[in-house]
């Protein structure tokens, strides 16, 4: 048992873990909109009402583990030296965070497991709206720790948004890339970003052609 977590409240987190991996489960192998919350809750032996305590309905089940990788991810760019400068800080959050990522996806469901949700939120049109627009909001409030990491105001000066956008479009591309590579373990995932992240400042500074002469 973890230390100062009550039986009480380890048995909650064990029910909600197990709802999860069956939700996630059955997203992935039998589609997003074809499962039924009934369905769930039947192969956890649990009620509805059980469910519901939890998650709000299956779509806040589908993205539960990627708020929880969103949530580390801004908690370790705040805890980023402040001498830091924004897209290094930001690789350096993501970077440095990998592992204890990993450890705590794989406390709740397995990384073979996660990478399939991913992959199915991208290939199911109605979680693929929510996604986007979730990480709208995201980069939002990433932008705006940036912007106080730097002593700046988020709504006069562009360069925060800016940043944020770039990072967060190679951390798109990243999550596809890892997908189709094949290997999805937690080592894979950090060199893919480490490998993509390291060429954001030279793709947007350099000149292509000069650079190929």
């Amino acid at each position: 048992m973890e230390p100062g977590i009550g039986l009480r409240e380890l048995k909650k987190q064990r029910t909600r873990n197990a709802l999860l991996r069956v939700a996630l489960e059955l997203f992935t192998t039998k589609g997003y909109e074809q499962t039924t919350v009934d369905e769930i809750v039947e192969a956890v032996d649990v009620s509805q009402r059980t469910f519901f305590r939890y998650f709000a309905g299956k779509e806040e089940a589908a993205f539960a583990v990627q708020e929880m990788v969103e949530s580390r991810f801004a908690d370790a760019l705040r805890a980023r030296p402040a001498t830091e400068a924004p897209i290094e800080a930001m690789r350096r959050a993501v970077l440095d965070s990998w592992e204890a990522m990993g450890e705590s996806i794989a406390e709740v469901v397995p990384l073979e497991l996660h990478m399939r949700t991913y992959q199915m939120i991208e290939s199911t049109p109605a979680l693929l709206a929510v996604h986007m627009r979730r990480s709208i909001e995201m980069e939002a409030e990433i932008a705006r720790i940036v912007a106080e990491r730097e002593g700046l105001d988020v709504e006069t000066d562009p360069r925060p948004r800016v940043a944020v956008a770039a990072f967060s479009g190679v951390m798109r591309m990243t999550g596809q890339m890892w997908g189709a590579a094949g290997d999805i373990s937690v080592e894979s995932m950090r060199a893919v970003t480490e490998s993509y992240l390291d060429h954001l400042v030279p793709a947007l500074a350099m000149d292509w052609r000069a650079a190929g002469r």
